[in-house]
């Protein structure tokens, strides 16, 4: 069992990859836009501990803090990102297109293009019965692609291993959500699928932990699909270069303030005044 301490570390480990990251955009040492989840690193650090090498992660453009929560080196990956030939792919895949086939994670840059990828994965693992299981992160923007409700759909009806984590940031690049979707919620619609869904806190590791935990059972044992709607806010703009003129001065500094880190931070100063 990860201790709220541990996972504290993790989202540590994440958000000074990412300010690492950042440091190769003006040295032009990474190239096309780079995205980063500052911000969203509970999410992440969340579903620690939940996964084996044999479950299979398909992951988005905004990838990293899902592959270290999956277990992919970090300086392999570092490497990759600074299009390295020393990177997981040689340097030739950069930051959207990671890939490790051991810990069979995976990243595509197409929006929504990561489900139907799982789904394999998933129906991969129900016909070998070894009882592993699939995870697609994905972003509130994906949810509407046809992609995502087709794989849904076929989830649903083959009850496959398949846990589904939306990072609802509440903006599809510069469009929010509550302009594109017709429902107040994603979790809502999980029963069209004949799947489990659930609306949280994406800034409480605990939380993000739990239900994660609960969907990885849930899909071990058979009982089909799982969608997580996490809340969360991305702290920078949809990638590096972005003048986020979308998002008013005022929303983004009053959400900064509700960092995860903080948040988690206090939380173990408080466990510790208690005892």
């Amino acid at each position: 069992m990860i201790s709220l301490k541990e996972r504290y570390g993790y989202m540590l480990w994440m958000r000074h990859f990412e300010l690492t990251c950042l440091k190769g955009v003006p040295t032009k040492e990474i190239h096309g836009e780079l995205h980063t989840a500052i911000g969203q690193e509970a999410i992440s650090a969340g579903m620690v501990g939940h996964l084996s090498p044999h479950d299979a992660m398909c992951s988005t453009h905004r990838n990293h803090m899902h592959a270290i929560a999956k277990g992919v080196d970090m300086r392999s990956m570092l490497a990759e990102i600074f299009e390295r030939s020393t990177g997981l792919c040689g340097g030739f895949g950069g930051h959207m297109h990671l890939f490790d086939k051991g810990l069979k994670f995976s990243a595509t840059g197409i929006v929504g293009a990561g489900l139907p990828v799982a789904i394999g994965h998933a129906y991969a693992a129900k016909l070998k019965g070894n009882g592993a299981i699939a995870v697609a992160v994905v972003g509130d923007g994906a949810i509407n692609t046809g992609a995502f409700h087709e794989s849904m759909n076929m989830a649903g009806a083959m009850k496959l291993p398949l846990v589904v984590v939306v990072e609802n940031n509440e903006w599809a690049i510069s469009v929010p959500f509550s302009a594109s979707s017709a429902t107040e919620t994603i979790a809502e619609r999980a029963p069209s699928w004949s799947a489990h869904g659930i609306r949280i806190d994406g800034l409480d590791v605990e939380l993000v932990s739990q239900e994660f935990g609960r969907a990885a059972v849930r899909a071990r044992s058979g009982e089909g699909p799982s969608l997580i709607e996490a809340m969360c806010y991305r702290f920078r703009g949809h990638f590096e270069g972005d003048a986020d003129m979308y998002r008013s001065n005022d929303e983004k500094e009053n959400r900064r303030k509700q960092d995860p880190i903080a948040i988690t931070k206090e939380k173990i100063i408080t466990n510790l005044t208690k005892k």
